[in-house]
């Protein structure tokens, strides 16, 4: 059936019921590019790890089975779970071959892998620094390595990898073959490719920055304050599919996991925080449909192959085109249909539109479904279900209870009685969410708002001070900062239940790293005080007084409640010109996020790091 493989591999994947190869595994097999370096480029869920396996298989095969020594190929990926999914998908497909695949990856344990890497196998998986401790620690011999295979080379790169790279890439042979594997090439990663690739040949399973068109994309601008209501609609639209969300941060993903329980919904966090143990139990749970609903960081779920992936819903958008094609490769895989949902913050329409152009998508903006669409949805759903069921039933003692309740009652008010007990609709009853427009409504401009002689519009300064001016704001300090998880969108969020005001009477928000200022409109003021002060018992110690009273921060740790001295000054970090983020921090700047009317912002995300 598979004319281009050998009989054991052919005999591997007949077994696995496979009845044809995918585009990019057809092309690896191309005979002109034997003893060539890759760049094997193609979507997600397109089967580039049994590519891999095609690729290292006719060397694997050659080698003396006798002489075993150290690996022969090295395999490097960004997280622990892609390297155990690679090493998953090589046991199987090399099962009835004497070559053996071992993984070392960070948190698992050392004298597990130690006993595994005295079996000699011919093939190692890890992660970079794992990998390459290893190495350094003299347990994993690279002389016979003849192979080396960078996937998510862009990923690894991304988060900080290159120098681990480089260093296993130098203790290897220079005569090894060096493949790199991603569904995007940046170029930075044409940057290593030329660096450590020899005479290297462009393979595209699909065209390189191609959409998946087996996935449908779908934008959904979401106020700020109602995010958690319009993910609660989305998963009533079908509790029953397998959804993947992705937030910024771990705290994220442990807060929102929680928040979606009390609705009902039975979810997970997965992030790096975990140990190697509970992530393993939560993606098993994950892939065995236990639990439906994951929600986790970009590190944590790079890399992460679980069929059946209906939904994909970015709570937090991506940060660029890349990382919304390795986000939405999740679902739509291995020719399966799947949707991809953004959620877009009303000031976010521009960017999110733009990172859909550079990646080639055509993405539906939508509103968010409401309680008509949401209750249509599931009489349909159900009416589906029922019609199959009854077409297969064939249970006498159900028949005969039937036929009683028939006997006994109106056959139109008997059922309206059972389906209000069969819960179609979902564990909860659908919120309300506002209807935002994806174009930004058009404000005529007021009068001398434009600068004398300039005809292209408000200079932004300009506007902005007027703005301001127009809007008195009271300032008022927060005992909650990034070092306790906070980011704009979540103390929005907590200022508007705790003072019951809306995000549109916020105005700029300076994130700190033990406590936070943010300013509430004048008008709203009054009544903001007096609604922060009843206790609040879902953050107890999370104080917002108004500035003129905020205590600080060091009198909050002595535990002083009677000095409230008058604020000092602080003035707010700017940037060096022309350094870099990561530039600025070592030259002891460090951006903070601002908020201004929900207008311009700005985080700097913290990276949820995977060794």
């Amino acid at each position: 059936m598979f004319e281009s493989l050998s009989p054991a591999l052919s005999d591997a994947l007949t077994q696995r019921g496979f009845t044809a190869l995918t585009a990019v595994q057809e092309a690896v097999l191309d005979p002109a590019l034997a003893d060539r370096d890759l760049r094997i480029a193609s979507q997600t869920g397109s089967g580039k790890t049994l590519a891999i396996g095609f690729v290292l298989s006719p060397a694997l095969e050659a080698l003396d089975p006798t002489q075993r020594g150290g690996p022969f190929a090295l395999l490097i990926a960004p997280t622990r779970e892609l390297a155990a999914q690679l090493a998953k998908e090589l046991t199987w497909l090399f099962e009835s071959q004497p070559i053996g695949v071992a993984v070392v990856a960070g948190g698992a344990s050392y004298r597990d892998e130690m006993y595994m890497l005295r079996s000699k196998p011919r093939i190692v998986v890890g992660t970079p620094g794992r990998l390459l401790d290893h190495l350094n620690r003299g347990s994993i011999d690279p002389s016979k390595v003849g192979a080396v295979v960078l996937d998510e080379a862009d990923q690894m790169l991304d988060l900080g990898f290159r120098d681990e790279l480089e260093s296993i890439l130098a203790q290897t042979p220079e005569a090894r073959r060096t493949h790199l594997v991603s569904a995007t090439f940046s170029r930075e990663v044409l940057s290593l490719a030329q660096r450590y690739q020899q005479k290297a040949v462009m393979v595209e399973g699909t065209v390189l920055g191609a959409a998946n068109h087996d996935i449908a994309h779908v934008a959904h601008v979401v106020k700020p304050h109602e995010l958690e209501s319009a993910i609660i609609n989305l998963l009533l639209m079908a509790p029953g599919e397998r959804t993947l969300m992705f937030v910024r941060t771990r705290a994220d993903a442990s807060d929102l996991s929680e928040a979606l329980g009390k609705s009902g919904f039975f979810s997970l966090p997965l992030s790096g925080e975990l140990e190697q143990r509970e992530r393993n139990k939560t993606l098993e749970a994950f892939r065995s449909g236990g639990v439906m609903t994951l929600v986790a960081t970009d590190v944590a779920a790079r890399g992460l192959d679980v069929p059946d992936v209906s939904r994909v819903i970015h709570v937090d958008p991506p940060g660029d085109a890349e990382g919304l094609t390795h986000r939405s490769g999740r679902t739509g895989r291995a020719g399966k249909k799947g949707v991809s949902i953004v959620l877009v913050p009303p000031a976010g329409r521009e960017r999110v539109k733009t990172m859909f152009r550079r990646a080639r998508i055509e993405a539906a903006w939508l509103p968010v479904p409401g309680a008509k669409e949401i209750a249509k949805n599931a009489d349909d759903r159900l009416f589906t279900e029922m019609a199959e069921q009854v077409a297969t039933a064939g249970d006498d003692k159900l028949a005969s209870l039937a036929k009683r309740l028939l006997e006994a009652h109106d056959p139109q008010a008997l059922v309206t009685a059972l389906l209000s007990r069969a819960g179609h609709g979902g564990p909860c009853d659908a919120r309300q969410v506002s209807t935002v427009a994806a174009e930004p409504r058009q404000v005529a401009p007021m009068r001398g708002q434009y600068e004398r002689g300039n005809d292209r519009g408000p200079a932004h300064g300009q506007e902005r001070g007027q703005d301001r001016a127009r809007h008195a704001y009271t300032p008022f300090r927060i005992t909650w900062g990034e070092n306790h998880g906070a980011d704009p969108r979540r103390l929005l969020a907590m200022v508007c239940r705790r003072g019951e005001i809306t995000g549109d009477q916020v105005g700029a928000i300076r994130i700190g790293p033990d406590d936070s200022t943010f300013e509430v409109s004048m008008t709203s003021s009054g009544n903001f005080t007096r609604n922060v002060k009843k206790p609040d018992p879902r953050n107890p110690k999370v104080w917002i007084t108004p500035m003129e009273m905020a205590p600080s921060p060091q009198a909050q740790r002595r535990g002083s409640g009677s000095a409230w001295p008058q604020p000092t000054a602080r003035s707010e970090p700017q940037a060096s010109e022309g350094l870099r983020p990561a530039d600025q921090r070592r030259n002891g700047h460090h951006e903070r996020p601002r908020v201004d009317g929900l207008r311009n912002v700005r985080v700097e995300a913290r990276h949820d790091r995977a060794l």
